[in-house]
C-alpha cells in the first residue's frame, strides 16, 4: 500500500475549485469547493477545555521523554471506510476519553499520548497544526553530532534543549471572527484561502461540505504567526481588486453566462496567484501515518529567508487528491532561525564553513545565531570575540 504514495513536493488543488472572494475590513476569505465528495472520510472536532496540554511524542506521558507543550483547544478525529462507501452515521459513534485531565486549582493540564493517535479499527485522532508546529520544532533539534570547541556544554550533552514558538489565536486577528461569522459558505464548499491586509495567511480544506460546515468556526482556534497579527492591527482594509463584464460583447444570456463563467475563472486563477508563496513552494515533506487508500503528511516550504514560507499537514489520496489540508505561514523571525538551522546542520555544525556558505565572517555568523536565540549554543568565549569584533 505505501508504494502507491509519493510523499508532498507542492501543493495541489486537484479536485477542488477557487471561488470569488469575500471580504470583510482586512480579511479576505477565497472559498475552496469540491464538485466530487466521496464521503469515505470524515472529521469531526473534539474540544478540549484545559489551559495547556503536555503530549508524549515518544512513549507514556509518565516517563522521561520528549513533550509537546502548549494549548490545544481541540483536535480532530477522521473516520473512514476501506472500500470507499461513505461513513456512515458520523458524529453518532461513541467517544473513548482522550488522555488524563489534571486540574490543581490555579490551572488545568491535559496529558495526552502522541500527535497522532489510532483509536479504533477506522479511527484516528490528531491534533490539528500542533501536528506540523511539532515537527517544525523538531527540525535540526539534536544539534552538533562533533565536539566542536565552539559549542557550549550544554549544547554538546542537550543538543538544543526546549524549542519554543510563540503564535497568535484567531480570536485576536481583527476582523477574523465577524468575517467567519457574516460570509456566505457555499453548498460544496470544503475549504478556505485566508488573506488578511492581501498577505496569505493560512488554508484550511476538509473532505466534504457538511464537515467544513462543522469546522468553520474552528478557523478562530487556530493559531497565526507575528506577521498576520500586525497586519490586522495596521490595516483595516484589503486592496481594492474588481472585475467586470464588457457589456459591449453581450448580446445574450448565453453570452452573459459565457462572460461570467470567464470572470469566474480569471478571478479564481489570480486569488490562487495570490497565494503562491503556498501553491507554487517545493516542499520538504515527511510521513505521518497510512491508512488504506490515505496518507497523512506534514512538509515545510523550502525555507528561502527572502520568500514567505509555510509549514502544515495534510491527508492524501493515492491519486494524489487532498482529503484535509491546513498550513501556518511561518514570520519572517521563525524562517530565519530554522534556515540557520538547516545550514548548520547541512555544514556538520562546523561554523567556519556554515559562515562561508552564507557569505558571512564568522564572527557575523555567531552575531546571527545571538540574533535569533541560538546564542546558547556557543560557548562563552566565542560570543565574547563577536562582539568585540563587532565594535
Amino acid at each position: 500500500m505505501t508504494e502507491k504514495f509519493q510523499l508532498l513536493t507542492s501543493i495541489s488543488l486537484k479536485g477542488l475549485q477557487i471561488a470569488p472572494s469575500q471580504v470583510w475590513g482586512a480579511v479576505r476569505i477565497v472559498p475552496l469547493l469540491r464538485q466530487k465528495v466521496r464521503g469515505d472520510l470524515r472529521l469531526l472536532r473534539r474540544s478540549y477545555n484545559e489551559d495547556i496540554s503536555v503530549v508524549s511524542l515518544d512513549g507514556k506521558i509518565t516517563e522521561p521523554g520528549m513533550k509537546y507543550m502548549s494549548y490545544v483547544p481541540h483536535g480532530l478525529v477522521m473516520s473512514w471506510t476501506d472500500d470507499g462507501s461513505p461513513v456512515a452515521a458520523f458524529g453518532a459513534q461513541m467517544m473513548q476519553p482522550d488522555g488524563k485531565r489534571l486540574d490543581n486549582g490555579c490551572v488545568s493540564v491535559r496529558l495526552m499520548h502522541r500527535m497522532v493517535k489510532r483509536e479504533s479499527r477506522n479511527q484516528l485522532r490528531f491534533l490539528p497544526l500542533h501536528l506540523a508546529m511539532e515537527g517544525f520544532l523538531s527540525m535540526f533539534f539534536s544539534g552538533p553530532d562533533i565536539a566542536w570547541s565552539e559549542y557550549s556544554k550544554y549544547a554538546l550533552s542537550q543538543g538544543l534543549g526546549c524549542r519554543f514558538e510563540t503564535s497568535f489565536s484567531g480570536h485576536y486577528i481583527p476582523g477574523l471572527e465577524d468575517a467567519l461569522r457574516v460570509f456566505e459558505i457555499h453548498e460544496t464548499q470544503v475549504g478556505v484561502l485566508v488573506f488578511v491586509a492581501e498577505a496569505f495567511s493560512s488554508a484550511f480544506v476538509v473532505s466534504t461540505p457538511q464537515d467544513y460546515r462543522a469546522l468553520h468556526t474552528s478557523l478562530l482556534e487556530d493559531f497565526y504567526g507575528e506577521l498576520i497579527y500586525q497586519y490586522g492591527l495596521l490595516y483595516d482594509t484589503t486592496f481594492p481588486m474588481d472585475l467586470s463584464v464588457d457589456e459591449s460583447k453581450i448580446n445574450s444570456l448565453a453570452d452573459l453566462r459565457s462572460a461570467i463563467a470567464q470572470m469566474r475563472s480569471d478571478w479564481g486563477s489570480f486569488q490562487g496567484f495570490m497565494a503562491s508563496g503556498l501553491l507554487e513552494n517545493s516542499l520538504r515533506s515527511q510521513i505521518v501515518y497510512t491508512f488504506r487508500q490515505f496518507q497523512m503528511q506534514r512538509f515545510i516550504t523550502n525555507l528561502n529567508p527572502k520568500e514567505e514560507n509555510h509549514i502544515g499537514e495534510a491527508i492524501v489520496r493515492e491519486n494524489g487528491e487532498i482529503e484535509y489540508l491546513k498550513t501556518y505561514r511561518l514570520s519572517p523571525a521563525q524562517t530565519r532561525r530554522v534556515y540557520l538551522l538547516s545550514q548548520l546542520a547541512e555544514y556538520n555544525w562546523n561554523l567556519d564553513t556554515t559562515a562561508k556558505a552564507l557569505s558571512y565572517t564568522r564572527e557575523e555568523l555567531v552575531s546571527q545565531m545571538e540574533k535569533v536565540g541560538f546564542g546558547y549554543l556557543l560557548d562563552q568565549h566565542i560570543r565574547d570575540a563577536a562582539r568585540k569584533a563587532r565594535k
